[in-house]
C-alpha cells in the first residue's frame, strides 16, 4: 500500500510539472485596478508535450461549446434584466465599492451568532455506504442582505430562504467532516457524490456534508427556469448578496456542526463552489482546510470571456459609461482576491484544469499567487471532463490528511482509510 501511495505522488509530482507558469498575474492591491483590464483575454499557456498539448486542446474545444450554451442560456432568461438595471444600480454600486475600499472583511462578512433549528429527515442515498447513516437537512437562512434596499426582494424570494444539505455520519461520534460545495447549476446530491468519489471519502473515516448554494436545487423559485438562474437575474448588486448569503449559510452550517460536537471542518467546491470555497478561507478560521476546484477569482473576467453573452454586457458597460476595472471593483466585496486567507498556505490547495475554458487556468493562478503559492495541482482536463481525477483525488486525500484532520481517527480506521485512498480508482 505504501509503495503506491508513493507512486501516486511521485505521478502526481510529475504532471504537475509538466505545467508551467510563465510569470505572476496577481497584480498588486487593489487588484480591481492594477489588474489588466484586458485580463480576460490572456492566453493559458502552459508547457505541455505534444500528447498532452493534443488532449488539451480538444478538451479545450468542448469547453468552448459549453459555456456558449450557458452563457446564451443566461442571455436568453437572465442578463436582459441585468443589463437594464446597470443605470438604476449606481447608487448601490457605490456602496459596494466603499466596503470593497474599506477592507473591513468582519462588516461584509458578519460571522452569525446564532446556531440555527436544523431539521432532520432520513433519506435513502444510493450512492452512499450501506453503513452510513444519511440525513437531509434544512433550516432557515435568516440572511440579511448588506444594502438595505435589497432586503425586500430577498424577502420575497421564499424558497431560497431555506437552506439545504445532505448529511452522511457515521453514527459512533462526531467525525472530521468534509464540506462539499457544488458549481453553477450541477447541484444535485447524486452527481456530486459520484463526481467527488465520497464514498470513498467516507471509508477515510470522515462524516460528508454536501451543502445547496442559493437559488439551487430546492432553493430555486418554482418558476426559475433552470437550477442557479436567481444567481445572475437581478443585476450585479444582487449577485453580490447571493454569494454572501452562500458563505453566511454555509457558517451557520459551520455553527450547527460545533454544536453536535463536530470539532474538524474542511471545504471543498467546484466552479461556483470552488469560489465559496475560497471565501470560506478568508472567512472562517474554523475550517481545517480549504481546496477549491477550478475555481472562479474575478467574477468579472469570466463573466467578459463568455461569448456571446460578453457582447452584451461590453455593450452594457459602454453606454452605462462603467469601466471593466469599475466593474471589477462592484463585485470586488465577493472576491476572494480582496481578501487574506485566514487559512495559512499550508491548509490550502488548489486543483485546476489545463484545458478549462469555462473556468480558465489564468482564474486558478491568480488565486495561488493571491495566497502565497499553497499546494497546486493541474490536472489534463477541462471543466467538466477531469483526466487523471484519480490522481488529484489521491493528492487531495494525503493533503487533507498532511493537515491534520484525521488525527484522533482509530488506528482501524487510519488503516482503511489508507486503503481507500490506495483503491482509488477512476
Amino acid at each position: 500500500m505504501e509503495e503506491n501511495n508513493t507512486l501516486a505522488e511521485e505521478v502526481s509530482r510529475v504532471a504537475n510539472a509538466t505545467y508551467g507558469h510563465s510569470r505572476r498575474l496577481m497584480p498588486e492591491q487593489p487588484w480591481w485596478n492594477n489588474l489588466d483590464p484586458v485580463f480576460h483575454k490572456y492566453p493559458d499557456d502552459f508547457y505541455l508535450d505534444s500528447k498532452t498539448q493534443i488532449t488539451v486542446y480538444i478538451l479545450s474545444l468542448l469547453d468552448i461549446v459549453t459555456r456558449t450554451v450557458l452563457s446564451t442560456l443566461a442571455m436568453v432568461f437572465a442578463l436582459f434584466s441585468t443589463l437594464r438595471r446597470l443605470k438604476i444600480e449606481n447608487e448601490a454600486q457605490h456602496f459596494y465599492k466603499s466596503l470593497a475600499d474599506s477592507a473591513d472583511i468582519d462588516t461584509v462578512f458578519p460571522r452569525p451568532a446564532t446556531c440555527p433549528d436544523v431539521q432532520r429527515r432520513p433519506v435513502h442515498v444510493t450512492a452512499a455506504p450501506k453503513e452510513a447513516i444519511t440525513e437531509t437537512l434544512t433550516f432557515a437562512s435568516h440572511y440579511r442582505t448588506l444594502h438595505p434596499a435589497l432586503q425586500e426582494k430577498f424577502d420575497q424570494l421564499d424558497r431560497n430562504n431555506t437552506v439545504w444539505a445532505q448529511y452522511w455520519r457515521h453514527g459512533d461520534r462526531p467525525r472530521p467532516t468534509l464540506c462539499v460545495i457544488h458549481g453553477f447549476i450541477l447541484d444535485a446530491y447524486s452527481v456530486n457524490s459520484r463526481f467527488f468519489h465520497l464514498h470513498d471519502f467516507f471509508r477515510q473515516g470522515y462524516d460528508i456534508v454536501l451543502c445547496t448554494l442559493p437559488f439551487h436545487g430546492a432553493r430555486k423559485q418554482r418558476w426559475a427556469p433552470y437550477s442557479g438562474h436567481g444567481v445572475f437575474s437581478y443585476g450585479a448588486c444582487h449577485l453580490n448578496e447571493a454569494v454572501l448569503q452562500g458563505v453566511h449559510d454555509f457558517r451557520l452550517l459551520l455553527n450547527w456542526l460545533e454544536s453536535q460536537g463536530v470539532e474538524k471542518a474542511g471545504v471543498t467546491g467546484i466552479s461556483f463552489g470552488g469560489y465559496t470555497a475560497a471565501l470560506l478561507a478568508a472567512t472562517e478560521e474554523r475550517l481545517q482546510f480549504s481546496i477549491p476546484i477550478v475555481p472562479v477569482a474575478s467574477m468579472t473576467d469570466v463573466i467578459l470571456q463568455w461569448a456571446p453573452v460578453s457582447l452584451l454586457i461590453k455593450l452594457g458597460l459602454r453606454m452605462a459609461g462603467i469601466s471593466i476595472p469599475e466593474a471589477r471593483h462592484v463585485m470586488a466585496v465577493q472576491s476572494p482576491l480582496s481578501w487574506k486567507p485566514k487559512l495559512p498556505r499550508e491548509r490550502l490547495m488548489i486543483i485546476g484544469g489545463a484545458g478549462d475554458r469555462v473556468v480558465p487556468p489564468k482564474q486558478a493562478r491568480l488565486l495561488w499567487d493571491h495566497w502565497d503559492h499553497p499546494r497546486l495541482h493541474w490536472f489534463p482536463g477541462n471543466h467538466l471532463i477531469h483526466m487523471d481525477q484519480v490522481v488529484y483525488l489521491k493528492d487531495m486525500a494525503n493533503f487533507i490528511r498532511s493537515t491534520g484532520f484525521a488525527d484522533g481517527l482509530s488506528e482501524t480506521t487510519l488503516r482503511t482509510g489508507h486503503a481507500a485512498v490506495t483503491d482509488l480508482r477512476p
